[in-house]
């Protein structure tokens, strides 16, 4: 696993957006057991807890499950993964237009620097 993080951006929702983009995308498994807490926290190099934090919200969410003295788990259904990833990637998205109309750029005007930018 390697962590793409922002150390000037809220850890814990980086982490949860990670791992939830992992099981969306097929990178991890239903039923799969996941790397643990310490092991992401060393890989990541973040407290423990921070990921704690993640995991927690993860299987609030039931896009994990633990098994006490075993880990962490895929969840058998991944949609809940999936719709979770559609949701962030709609936020995203929406505040990055919301900060490109707060320059004066209009939605064609960013689109066309996307479009340019992806070239």
């Amino acid at each position: 696993m390697k962590w793409k993080l922002n150390k000037n951006k809220p850890l814990t929702p980086q982490i949860f957006e990670q791992v939830c983009t992992m099981i969306a995308l097929g990178e991890l498994k239903p039923n799969e057991r996941i790397f643990s807490v310490r092991d992401a926290a060393l890989t990541a190099g973040v407290n423990p807890n921070t990921v704690q934090r993640a995991f927690e919200n993860l299987e609030q969410k039931g896009i994990i499950y633990s098994v006490r003295g075993s880990g962490n788990y895929v969840s058998e259904d991944i949609s809940k993964a999936k719709e979770t990833l559609d949701g962030i990637i709609y936020q995203k998205t929406k505040e990055f237009f919301e900060d490109m109309s707060a320059i004066s750029l209009s939605a064609e005007q960013t689109k066309q620097y996307v479009k340019e930018w992806e070239e």
